[in-house]
């Protein structure tokens, strides 16, 4: 059985990506397990460039095949901001809440009643000699709430309701998210990949 290192320290994110890789026939292992492994400067133009970015890094520092994902949330009404700035939105050391307010106040200034957005997501698998073996891509089309609702999810999730429910992704259940959202669709077609690899 092969080993994928998770490439992520965002205990939601790798919640997430265990949910749907769990029965790929891989084992999967937490970048938690190596504490000096240093997460690297995230400064691609594009969600491909950083997941593949951190793929590479992650598997020629651990000797492991290695997962990595880039995503954002793209806002029309903002010409697609936050985008590939989605996680340093306020800044560094800005929490999520500090990114969903400022994104609601940018918002509110544009005095637009356009509130339509896109989660988008990128997930990249590199070898232990830092080739690219794979890159999928997920995305999910929605809108912006007015205030955050939900309790679920991480990030941008309490602001987003995905297009044919009334939920943003904080409030649905754990199972149709990870059925649904940009993450998991960019996953599903990343676990097909793991389910064909050669044993």
């Amino acid at each position: 059985m092969h080993a994928l290192l998770l490439g992520s320290r965002n205990p939601g994110k790798v919640k997430e990506i265990t949910n749907i890789l769990e029965d790929s026939g891989w084992l999967l292992c937490l970048l938690s397990a190596f504490d000096d492994v240093q997460s690297p400067e995230e400064n691609g133009e594009t969600y491909a460039d950083n997941a593949i970015l951190k793929a590479r890094a992650y598997a020629v520092a651990t000797g492991l095949f290695a997962l990595a994902d880039d995503s954002g949330l793209e806002v029309a009404a903002l010409a697609g901001a936050p985008g590939v700035f989605s996680a340093r939105y306020a800044g560094e050391s800005a929490s999520d809440a500090d990114r969903r307010e400022l994104l609601l106040s940018e918002l509110a200034k544009t005095g637009s009643k356009d509130r339509s957005a896109r989660f988008v997501a990128v997930v990249a698998i590199a070898g232990p000699d830092g080739k690219v073996l794979n890159v999928s891509e997920g995305i999910c089309e929605g809108t912006i709430t007015l205030t955050p609702r939900g309790y679920g999810g991480f990030g941008y999730d309490p602001l987003f309701i995905p297009h044919g429910y009334d939920q943003t992704f904080a409030e649905l259940p754990e199972n149709i998210k990870n059925r649904i959202s940009h993450r998991a669709l960019a996953l599903i077609k990343t676990s097909e990949f793991l389910k064909s690899f050669p044993s």
